[in-house]
């Protein structure tokens, strides 16, 4: 072994191997994605410097203009701090962006104790619950007609879980059509996709109550009742996701 190999050898094992898979030459955005599940992990701690370009090269395959890249992907997603003189800092989750689709994915993936899901449902309640007063203070007859047809849909599929869900994903898609928040629509969007890809948000629910819960919100909106229908909808989603929610340490 040369001198040169034996150095880097020995640099690369002073430092936290990043790159859980075999090293291949991979897309800048997997990069990213593993170094963010290490920051959120707590592999990264706050306040610690990230290894040094040559042994990120060296762990993830790449080049160091991928790397210099997924930095900055890093630093925008306010997990990292670039200081001249100081390297590449982890910062604490207090700056993170958690609205962000790659670190809301981790911190859901490395939820121990459900605790995000917890906040996330409490965050969807009150957005869901804004756009259904939204809807309900401007539904026209067209769009009431399309989240009728949501609902029956809903109806029609309560034998079927997988169609019943996927029916449950397009009524409260027609609510959001129906709000001129986008902002919150949005927002729910995010919340709701990263939810809906945790193993475990898809235990099992019962199916007739969780219809029951869409039929108040649909009759609060088709009767034009802006409170009803925000209060219908917040009960809604706090209430399925504690029907849901698996036992953890945290309760």
């Amino acid at each position: 072994m040369s001198i040169e190999t034996r150095a880097g050898a020995e640099r690369s094992a002073a430092y936290p191997t990043i790159a859980a898979r075999a090293r291949t030459p991979r897309l800048g955005v997997t990069v990213v994605a593993d170094l963010v599940d290490a920051i959120v992990r707590g592999d990264l701690a706050p306040g610690t410097s990230l290894p040094p370009e040559a042994v990120l090269c060296e762990q993830f395959g790449v080049s160091r203009t991928v790397i210099r890249e997924s930095v900055k992907r890093l630093e925008e997603k306010g997990l990292v701090t670039v200081a001249q003189g100081r390297g590449t800092q982890v910062l604490g989750a207090e700056s993170w962006n958690m609205v962000d689709a790659t670190v809301l994915s981790a911190l859901v993936a490395n939820d121990a104790t459900l605790g995000i899901l917890d906040d996330l449902s409490v965050v969807r309640a009150s957005l869901e619950g804004v756009i259904a007063r939204d809807a309900a203070a401007r539904r026209s007859d067209e769009e009431l007609e399309r989240l009728r047809e949501a609902l029956q849909l809903m109806r029609d599929t309560i034998e079927d879980e997988p169609a019943f869900n996927a029916a449950d994903v397009v009524f409260h898609a027609t609510v959001g059509e129906m709000s001129t928040n986008r902002l919150a629509v949005n927002l729910v969007n995010i919340l709701f996709g990263q939810a809906r890809e945790s193993a475990r948000f898809h235990l099992h629910s019962r199916l007739e109550t969780t219809l029951d819960e869409h039929e108040r919100v649909f009759a609060a909106i088709e009767a034009g009742d802006p409170d009803a229908a925000e209060q219908a909808m917040r009960s809604h989603i706090a209430d399925a996701w504690e029907r849901r929610r698996p036992p953890s340490p945290k309760r």
